[in-house]
């Protein structure tokens, strides 16, 4: 155990920022870790500078940690933690994996982390990163393939696949959707959005975010165009119509007997 403590602490990986008071990735007030890189390259996407795997600054989990322990008492009093956030956080899972169990095993913290899903169950599992999440906040883009790709430059195969690898053992999950009018708020696609939920265990929280455009301006500092330009942010009456349609897509699932043969719990909306 001491060998493998050692191990932890000297892995590193490449930071792209840190947040010590967040409240929005993960229950409770958490230290939220931004990692560099992504394969992914959404269309909506408000931190492209995170995209690139050689940018940023290395660190160790040791210095992660001691930057977590002056807020420690926020943490653990509002029942919050860490969250591993991006970039996509998988892409450097060894590194998430040993920050995790070292936070868990230093400090007793909650662990969570921001996933698109585009990372093989096998790589994740093989490094012991799902053994040391405690919640998964799972981004469900679009269940369309065709429409995914046109929207994220790839494929949802292996993000569906996750998910499922996901439900069938047994972790904790909330649901994001990125709710863009005009883009991914259309009828037929909210509907297989609720109905795939509705086929997975371990589901909590469904979280619909709405679309913004406070990143815009980091597209134009990096000089790519930014292709939803014109776009509004969705009114709360449209997000209650999408809250409905995937609410009745995932009934629906439950009725037709897709459910896991469990069932999943009813999951909390949030916006």
């Amino acid at each position: 155990m001491q060998h493998q403590d050692r191990l932890d602490t000297a892995a590193t990986g490449r930071v792209h920022s840190i947040e010590t008071f967040g409240t929005m990735d993960g229950p409770g007030i958490r230290f939220v870790l931004f990692l560099q890189g992504c394969a992914l390259r959404c269309r909506y996407c408000h931190n492209p500078d995170t995209w690139d795997t050689s940018a940023g600054r290395e660190m160790d989990v040791e210095a992660v940690l001691a930057e977590i322990e002056p807020y420690l008492d926020y943490y653990r009093q509002s029942g919050g933690g860490i969250t591993i956030s991006g970039g996509e956080p998988t892409l450097q899972a060894p590194f998430v994996a040993a920050l995790l169990r070292e936070a868990k095993h230093r400090y007793g913290l909650h662990t969570a982390i921001d996933s698109s899903g585009f990372c093989e169950p096998a790589h994740a599992e093989a490094c012991g990163l799902l053994d040391a999440v405690d919640l998964v906040l799972l981004d469900l883009k679009m269940m369309d393939a065709a429409r995914h790709e046109d929207l994220t430059t790839q494929p949802n195969e292996r993000i569906l696949r996750f998910a499922r690898h996901l439900s069938d053992t047994g972790r904790r999950m909330w649901i994001r959707h990125v709710l863009i009018p005009g883009v991914t708020d259309r009828r037929e696609d909210l509907l297989a959005l609720g109905r795939f939920i509705g086929t997975l265990r371990g589901v909590d929280k469904l979280e619909l975010l709405p679309y913004h455009r406070m990143g815009v301006y980091k597209w134009q500092q990096l000089g790519i165009p930014y292709t939803l330009e014109g776009v509004q942010e969705p009114t709360q009456r449209e997000i209650e119509r999408a809250k409905r349609i995937i609410e009745e897509g995932r009934r629906e699932a439950s009725r037709t007997g897709c459910t896991a043969s469990s069932g999943p719990r009813i999951p909390q909306y949030g916006a």
